[in-house]
């Protein structure tokens, strides 16, 4: 009878049934894991018994202790001096050639005896104050580092010394669980064979402080000039602040400066808390010790600084695991977009307009601190083709020009209000459907210096004193209403400032994100000022926006790296960024077809030097502390700044006097510079047409406007999008100094009341029909001629973020 059987058997036999059976069954023949449990039912047969559960963790223990045991005495801890190999990191041009190499100098081993015991204390302070006492572990670090790995999170520093320094044996590798166990074990087994001073040591000379600089010895003489052993006190402190995070602790760069003093600051006094200096000597470091300027090997010269700065910013956002740490380690090839032709042609249109406007030896107190940055990309592309970041760091310049993000764009920021109203409409009048209605370049707003603004329920903006906020011109005529397109051509500031108000500020902020406005470097919205460009844009996102417009409303990011490989291996995620569509095609051509009036005939009109289809928008800035011109043909775009900077307290200076001019203007220097500039890097390229723009939305005109006779109702009707204004002065040529006049208004029909009208000139007919439109015919308005040129430089507001009245009634405002 078999088991099955008598168990059956017994269950039969009822209560009781079951032990007379395994009592007839006897043990029967014994196996070696009793499971599932002879002799038990329903659950408990599956349950394991406490010798099973006992005999199993045993089990799985030992196999853990040796496995921690085999790989204990396998790994092997990693020479000090093969830790820090000369490598180089290699960027290369577009065409493959290579650029220049880097990373092969600034590592330098020495003994903890030629290390300043400063620094030693002033590190311990900082990054592991029981290092001397602890057994190289932070369970509680581990563990975290390694939960965050496993779930594809964002990898974690380690917590002690000694663990950091094992983490500085494996930078070049992959930042791997894997990995973190190996690190693990190395991290053990250094505790267990070397003594702390040569962990401390290890760690030393291979700490990456910034700068290129690997190791104490590297780190003493890029800050401060001198040997490791040299380093003072408070020296130290500042040198042991950048183990934290170079980037962010170097106090070279402005933005760092508050936070490496406080990281500073608590270092010291954590030296004194472990004993390691008196109160008294802490007391001594009561000034921050400067760092020196910076060197900079021989092939960093020029423009090739800027360029592996724009391309080193570009990999490590892609890439997390790469830092810069891992650059400066080496290793790296890198394939940028940068072509070496264009580079230099940008460089030398930059140095040939310095050179024949500026003279600092003549005019010290106004030539002086001139700084230019530029941008130039293919649209629809997004590919950086080249780049100007300054002067070179060879003459003391180490900042990205390029990258700045500190200056005021002005009116450069005019055509995002536009391509607001013409995508989202504006709140003043609705459709069919009962959304704000979209409007044309026809749509006319009133041009007049200190204009009242009015919000879209037809409430006046009011000023922090309480009084109506009035809108500043350039100049202080009164063109009376005007078309969009006419504002734009002359960088009216008042049009812009009310149409903005009509569509939305947040609506305007929104689409210059949509079209490759970083978000963070946007003003407040809510200002009236925001559309006069008092946000801080850097050029190569200018360029991006800009771009958008050229490639008919495809917004793509921009890159400058299309490959990198890490000790041979390509990474992934350099692959082209894709274009969105971010304005609607007519929306962007129409913005176009404006902007090419602007270089046609406006502001820009320098730029029709380059013989082929351009368009772009100046800007000018509150007390003329920035000058730009941004503008593009269907093949390239290219975004133009200029500024004085004093470099000793990063304090922006105005441009007036600059160059021997009374002021600087967006159409002067900046749009000279392009200029140049374009008719090299497109010498080899047709001339090509930008898209012919189709009629979009309505005439939309702002409160008070006088009727138009030329005025049509129809939504989509729009006059020839590439024809000059309908009032007959923009189409003369210019008669004053070759920039071109802003007409005035026409008598009557420009008059609005509360507002005084400019008298009429005696050369102008005599009205023989009453109405406000009796001197015009046919959009055809006798004109007076102004006496300077428009420009539309604004003033900002005394309180930032909010609208400012003066007594004259003079409103902050920017300008181009």
């Amino acid at each position: 009878m078999g088991r099955a059987e008598m168990r059956k058997a017994a269950q039969k036999k009822g209560k009781g049934g079951r032990g007379a059976a395994a009592a007839a069954a006897g043990p029967g023949k014994k196996r070696f894991i009793d499971y599932p449990r002879f002799g038990k039912t329903g659950v408990r047969r599956w349950l394991p018994s406490w010798k099973q559960w006992l005999s199993g963790f045993l089990l799985v223990f030992g196999c853990f202790v040796g496995l921690v045991f085999y790989m204990y005495q396998t790994t092997q801890v990693p020479n000090v001096n093969d830790l820090v190999k000369d490598q180089n990191t290699i960027y290369y041009w577009a065409d493959g050639t290579e650029m220049v190499r880097k990373g092969e100098t600034n590592r330098q081993i020495v003994e903890l005896k030629d290390i300043s015991p400063n620094l030693q204390n002033a590190v311990i302070a900082a990054e592991n104050q029981d290092f001397r006492n602890d057994n190289g572990i932070d369970p509680k670090g581990m563990l975290r580092a390694v939960y965050n790995m496993a779930k594809g999170g964002e990898t974690q520093g380690a917590s002690t010394i000694t663990q950091q320094y094992v983490k500085n044996a494996y930078l070049s590798q992959e930042q791997t669980l894997s990995r973190k166990v190996k690190e693990f074990f190395i991290t053990l087994k250094i505790n267990q064979v070397k003594g702390k001073d040569e962990i401390l040591t290890g760690y030393l000379n291979t700490s990456w402080f910034g700068r290129g600089a690997n190791g104490a010895q590297a780190a003493a003489q890029a800050y401060y000039g001198v040997d490791a052993k040299d380093l003072n006190l408070c020296q130290s402190a500042m040198l042991a602040g950048l183990l934290k995070g170079a980037a962010y602790y170097d106090p070279t760069n402005p933005a760092n400066k508050d936070r490496a003093q406080g990281r500073w600051s608590w270092i010291l006094d954590n030296m004194v808390k472990i004993k390691a200096v008196t109160p008294e000597e802490r007391a001594k470091c009561a000034t921050f010790p400067e760092p020196v300027q910076r060197k900079v090997s021989s092939n960093m010269n020029g423009e090739i600084s800027y360029l592996v700065d724009t391309a080193n910013r570009y990999v490590t956002s892609k890439d997390p695991s790469i830092t810069q740490q891992v650059i400066d380690k080496g290793g790296l090839k890198i394939y940028t977009t940068f072509e070496k032709d264009k580079v230099d042609a940008l460089k030398k249109a930059v140095d040939d307009v310095k050179a024949g406007a500026l003279d600092p030896q003549k005019r010290p107190d106004n030539d002086k601190f001139v700084q230019f940055a530029s941008a130039s990309m293919r649209p629809g592309d997004g590919a950086l083709v080249a780049i100007y970041g300054g002067d070179g760091v060879e003459n003391g310049h180490f900042d990205n020009n390029a990258e700045a993000t500190g200056v005021q764009v002005g009116s450069t920021f005019k055509p995002f209000v536009l391509a607001t109203a013409m995508q989202v409409g504006v709140q003043t009048a609705k459709d069919d459907s009962g959304k704000p209605k979209r409007i044309n370049a026809d749509s006319r707003y009133l041009a007049d210096d200190l204009s009242e603004i009015r919000k879209p329920d037809g409430s006046l903006v009011i000023g922090d004193d309480g009084k109506p906020y009035r809108q500043k011109n350039e100049d202080a005529s009164k063109h009376g209403y005007v078309s969009l397109r006419q504002a734009m051509q002359f960088s009216y500031n008042v049009p812009f400032v009310q149409l903005n108000q009509d569509v939305g500020g947040q609506n305007v902020a929104d689409m210059a994100v949509q079209m490759g406005i970083k978000k963070e470097s946007l003003a407040d919205p809510k200002t009236p000022t925001f559309p006069l460009g008092t946000s801080t844009i850097s050029p190569i996102r200018m360029a991006t926006a800009y771009g958008t417009l050229a490639a008919s409303g495809k917004e793509t990011e921009p890159y400058s790296v299309t490959k990198v490989e890490v000790n041979g291996i390509e990474k992934p995620g350099f692959t082209k960024p894709q274009p969105k569509q971010a304005l609607e095609a007519p929306v962007a051509d129409n913005v176009t077809d404006v902007l090419v009036n602007v270089a046609k005939n406006g502001t820009g009109s320098k730029s029709k030097e380059l013989g082929r289809p351009v368009a772009g928008k100046t800007g000018t800035t509150d007390q003329n502390k920035s000058a730009w011109w941004v503008g593009y043909t269907p093949q390239l775009v290219t975004s133009v700044a200029m500024w004085r900077e004093d470099p000793n307290n990063h304090v922006r200076l105005s441009l007036n006097g600059t160059g021997g001019k009374e002021s600087i203007h967006g159409g002067d220097i900046p749009t000279d510079i392009f200029t140049r500039y374009m008719k090299v890097a497109l010498a080899n390229e047709k001339k090509l047409d930008f898209p012919a723009p189709t009629a979009i939305g309505s005439e939309v005109d702002s409160s008070g406007a006088p009727v138009s006779p030329t005025a049509t109702p129809t939504p989509t009707m729009t006059d020839t999008p590439s024809a000059p204004p309908t009032q007959a002065p923009t189409n003369q040529p210019p008669s004053n100094g070759g920039q071109p006049q802003p007409p005035q208004p026409s008598q009557g029909g420009g008059c609005v009341p509360g507002v005084d009208c400019p008298n009429p000139q005696p050369t102008q007919p005599p009205k023989t029909h009453p109405g406000p439109t009796s001197t015009c015919f046919l959009g055809l308005c006798p004109t007076q001629q102004p006496s300077s040129t428009p420009t539309d430089t604004t003033q900002t507001p005394t309180k930032p973020g909010k609208p400012t009245q003066s007594p004259s009634a003079v409103a902050g405002a920017q300008g181009g």
